[in-house]
This record gives structure tokens, sequence and C-alpha cells, in this order.
């Protein structure tokens, strides 16, 4: 079963707590992912963020908005308890409890209009069915980094060979591998054993050496190339590599260095994008915005 949007969780909830008993968020939780059978994977899904299980900040919401409607009302910091809205609304039997049923309520309308000036309104609008704002947020976060790193991409397959090679240290470095950019770039190239294109510092003491192969390919990259790459360390003695490349790597070469005893990381063009633009390498931040929740223990008197 896919995991419930939050309106969809609103009425279950609030029959949840029509015992009239106080109730922990994390109780209406477990409780409600055994009403809706979900399975372990679904409870442990998260925002694309990685911050929260998907269906904890569903679940947040739906209380949330029948809290702004007062069906339901906080007790102190995680805990909540039904009203005596809560239970007449429940009386009437309703099919289901959505933003639209919640309208009905002054609160919820005032909730929704916040002031924006001395005259001036601002319609607090609710997010689309399936989405809590978070949800909402972060997808249009990931489509803006999605078109750029495809930008990224694009960008790479113009320039030449050797300023991919540069883009990799850069990356690399920035990551906190290999010590000053002038020791990292003396590396490039350094060395004319097949497979290899470089080499770089593991970290800024040299405790070990990292053997680099960075191939700006635009067809899939299959196992004998990783094997040729596996060859070369082995005729080094080394332990660790990492192959990059701005397409993609075949299930078999994915398989190989599963298999094998050397430390090969393999890194396709989707993976090298991400890590460009975490460490900035090659884009520059235009906008931030900073999301931000109340502190519950600023308000509780020692």
């Amino acid at each position: 079963m896919a995991i419930p949007d939050y309106q969809t969780i609103m009425l279950p909830l609030l029959r949840f707590a029509s015992d009239g008993k106080e109730h922990a968020s994390r109780e209406a939780v477990n409780f409600l992912a055994t009403e809706f059978r979900l399975s372990l994977e679904e409870c442990n899904e998260l925002l694309p963020s990685g911050n929260q299980p998907l269906f904890n900040n569903r679940v947040g919401w739906a209380a949330t908005y029948m809290k702004k409607a007062a069906l339901l009302e906080p007790t102190r910091r995680g805990y909540f308890r039904i009203t005596d809205r809560g239970k007449d609304v429940l009386s009437q039997n309703p099919q289901e409890i959505n933003v639209k049923f919640l309208e009905q309520f002054p609160e919820f309308i005032e909730f929704r209009q916040r002031k924006k000036g001395k005259d001036e309104k601002h319609e607090i609008k609710p997010p689309p069915t399936t989405e809590t704002p978070e949800e909402a947020l972060e997808g249009a976060y990931q489509t803006l980094q999605d078109g750029l790193a495809s930008d990224l991409i694009q960008n790479i397959k113009k320039c030449p060979a050797d300023f991919f090679e540069r883009l990799v240290i850069d990356v690399l470095i920035k990551m906190g591998y290999g010590g000053s950019r002038k020791e990292a770039g003396q590396a490039i190239g350094g060395t004319s054993d097949g497979g290899i294109d470089g080499i770089i510092k593991e970290d800024k003491l040299g405790l070990d050496i990292i053997y680099i192969q960075a191939k700006r390919w635009e067809n899939t990259v299959g196992r004998p190339e990783i094997q040729k790459f596996a060859g070369a360390l082995q005729g080094q003695r080394a332990r660790k590599g990492i192959f990059i490349t701005i397409s993609n790597f075949t299930k078999d070469a994915l398989e190989y260095v599963r298999n094998i005893d050397t430390k090969i990381i393999l890194i396709d063009g989707d993976r090298l994008a991400e890590l460009m633009i975490d460490h900035n390498v090659g884009v520059s931040p235009v906008a931030s915005y900073e999301i931000k929740k109340i502190d519950t223990d600023y308000f509780i008197e020692e």
C-alpha cells in the first residue's frame, strides 16, 4: 500500500484521539502505520532531504491542520488530545476530513489569512493533496537540482579531455582529498601506466594514495574497462582507485567491483554532477532559504 497523503490521514487520526485521552505524536504515528498497513520500508522512507520519515511528516501536518481548526489541541510538547469540537465532528460520522472540510471553521480561515500588512491579508494556501509543505518545497528544490545537474553534464561534454581531468581533481580536493591544489595538479598525467590518468593523496598528510581514471565518455562504461583499471592498480600495488565518467556503468561493471579485493569507487555522470553541486565546483549560489520551526523549549518556564 502506498503511503497515504496528509489529508487521508486526518479522519483516522481524529478517530484515534476519540477516547479523549492525551496522546503522544509517536504513539499516533505507530497506530496509523498499523491502520494503513504500512511496511517497515514504507515507514522508514525519508523526505528527499533525509531529515524526517515521510509518513511522520504527513501525520504531523494532518495534526497541525486539525489543530488550526480546533479539532485537536496541543497539551504539551509532542502531545495532543481531541477537543469538544473534534468529538462533535466525529459524532456526525463524516466520510472524510480534508482542507475543504476544515474551511467551515473560522479558526482555520483565520490561520490561512494571516495579515501581511496593516490592511493587506496574505492567504496561506494548503499544499496539493498528496504533498505536505516540506514535500512541495523539497520537490521544487530537487527539480532545480536535476536541471542544474543536466546543464553541468552538457557543459562538461563541450570541454576538452584535459579540462575534465582538472575538474575531477577540483572535486576531489573540495571533498578533502589531495592536500593542496598544486600537489594534486602535479599528479595529473604523472603516470603513463595503462588505465591510470592520475593520482591524488587520500588525505592532506598523504597517508595513502588513490589512483584515478577519468573518462569523458558518452558511451556506457563496461566491465572490460574496469578490469583494465583494476589490473593497472595491481601493477602499482595500489589498494584504492576511483573511476569517473560522465556517462554510466553497466551492471556487469558494478557487480565486478563488488567482488574484487581492490577498492574501486565508480562515479557516473549523475553522481559527479551531484558532487559538483554539493561542493560548489562549476556552480555558484544565487539564493538561500532558511527554514525555521518553533523552539518549544523557549516557551517552557523553569
